[in-house]
């Protein structure tokens, strides 16, 4: 690929980066995450992780329907934007090319704000293959910096970057109701998925809201610039 078209890439990946990134905190989406926050602390506070917790160690036998939710959650965030492109190119269909910039975008996004929250947060995760675990570590947080890692913890990364693809491409295709329903279906699997494995289920409740404020701000600001040109 040339050098130029390599550089136009990279302008659309990041097409108004900064202020996406911001806008994700900013006016309605600011109340995202309060709420994400403020039903993170009602589920810890009533013992409703440590229970779903308990619940999931219980039913081990759905381990294997929804442990794949790990790994498609890593790998659907690079492959779809990526086939999107390459499709869209393909068809000479700039709006499915701008799509796959925007949902790229959002994935990158919420991999930021994931791991900031996670690195200030600390919250140790569960230990779910442990069956004789009787220790509620759920209200296990490390505030400070990076005492936790941004690998584990609150929120779901997975669940974040899953629903702000989603909401990007519902946003981008209002009137493709099937392309919504799916996206949403995969991003419900995808959150409750690991909050059986390797989360807690408030992790999976504050990724959905954190996610729908990227997704909300990327749509938009892909919608427009697809509008405009």
């Amino acid at each position: 690929m040339p050098r130029t078209k390599i550089r136009y890439s990279i302008r659309l990946l990041f097409h108004s980066f900064p202020t996406n990134l911001a806008k994700s905190f900013w006016k309605y989406n600011l109340l995202f995450h309060f709420i994400a926050i403020t039903a993170t602390y009602l589920i810890v506070t009533t013992n409703l992780d440590w229970d779903y917790y308990r619940s999931s160690v219980d039913h081990i036998y759905l381990q294997p329907f929804f442990f794949p939710a790990v790994m498609l959650g890593g790998l659907l965030p690079i492959g779809v934007p990526v086939i999107m492109y390459f499709h869209g190119k393909k068809k000479n269909n700039e709006r499915t090319v701008n799509t796959s910039y925007a949902v790229a975008q959002a994935a990158i996004i919420s991999l930021i704000v994931s791991s900031l929250y996670k690195a200030f947060t600390g919250r140790l995760p569960p230990e779910m293959f442990d069956e004789l675990s009787v220790t509620d570590i759920s209200n296990g947080f490390q505030f400070g910096f990076m005492r936790g890692g941004i690998f584990n913890g609150w929120p779901s990364g997975h669940t974040t970057t899953a629903f702000a693809m989603a909401v990007c491409l519902m946003i981008l295709y209002p009137e493709k109701k099937r392309i919504g329903y799916l996206a949403l279906a995969y991003a419900l699997y995808v959150g409750f998925g690991i909050s059986t494995n390797i989360h807690w289920f408030s992790d999976f409740i504050a990724g959905i809201l954190v996610g729908i404020a990227i997704g909300l701000t990327v749509g938009k600001s892909f919608l427009k610039r697809f509008s405009e040109n």
